[in-house]
């Protein structure tokens, strides 16, 4: 089911996965084709904070978070991106270190796109460096919109806020008329909330109680996004 008319999706939801679109295809062979895959285990670090970039990443497949570590240890995960996503180019854009780090969030099969490859793409089409700040200053009011909406919500309205917008996010890799399955361990998902695991937990056993939700293992099943939504109170 759809969120259109029910859910401000766009205010919450970014991805840059029609990024590469406005590319020809000598661009877009330089950019992407021919760079080395590379394969990811889950939890697997991709770049840290502090590090000075050399190049940015592309998703092939799979899906990876960027998270934050905080003085006490504790991740607070900024965004998952998916399949066809370029992520890292703000880093190398700025000229500065990453300021985040980014791990996968399941197996996953990236390439690496070698800085100069990269700035050498930019400078020849103008469309796609219109385009990326472009992406960019969507990114940024979405994050402050989230920043908003998380600093002011309660434990299960940031709950399903979250869950709602991964519902987004694992549709991608769903073919039609397949169930949506949101798979994410709850440690992930307590960072994406911005709450305690054990929250998360209770919570999920609530949402499961009202049939808005089914879970399998890690797995999340989203049963009703009409209660899901209600549940977030986010108008």
């Amino acid at each position: 089911m759809s969120l259109k008319g029910i859910f401000p999706i766009d205010h919450l939801y970014f991805t840059t996965q029609f990024a590469l679109d406005v590319l020809s295809a000598d661009d877009y062979h330089a950019l992407i084709t021919q760079q080395e895959q590379q394969k990811y285990k889950k939890g697997e670090i991709i770049y840290k904070e502090g590090v000075k970039p050399s190049g940015l990443f592309f998703i092939h497949q799979g899906k990876v978070k960027k998270y934050k570590v905080d003085q006490y240890g504790r991740e607070h995960v900024l965004y998952i991106t998916s399949r066809d996503e370029l992520v890292g180019y703000h880093a190398v854009l700025a000229e500065e270190r990453y300021s985040d780090s980014m791990a996968a969030l399941q197996s996953s099969i990236i390439s690496f796109i070698p800085m100069e490859d990269f700035m050498g793409v930019l400078n020849r089409s103008p469309l796609f460096a219109r385009h990326l700040l472009k992406l960019m200053s969507q990114e940024i009011t979405v994050f402050a919109n989230k920043l908003s909406i998380f600093g002011q919500r309660t434990a299960v309205e940031r709950l399903a806020i979250a869950l709602i917008i991964l519902r987004e996010k694992f549709k991608i890799d769903t073919a039609e008329n397949e169930e949506i399955t949101i798979d994410i361990s709850r440690t992930d998902l307590a960072g994406i909330a911005g709450i305690a695991k054990e929250n998360v937990i209770r919570i999920l056993k609530e949402f499961k109680s009202e049939e808005i939700i089914a879970t399998e293992g890690r797995k999340i099943f989203v049963l009703d996004i009409k209660k899901l939504v209600l549940r977030s109170n986010y108008k």
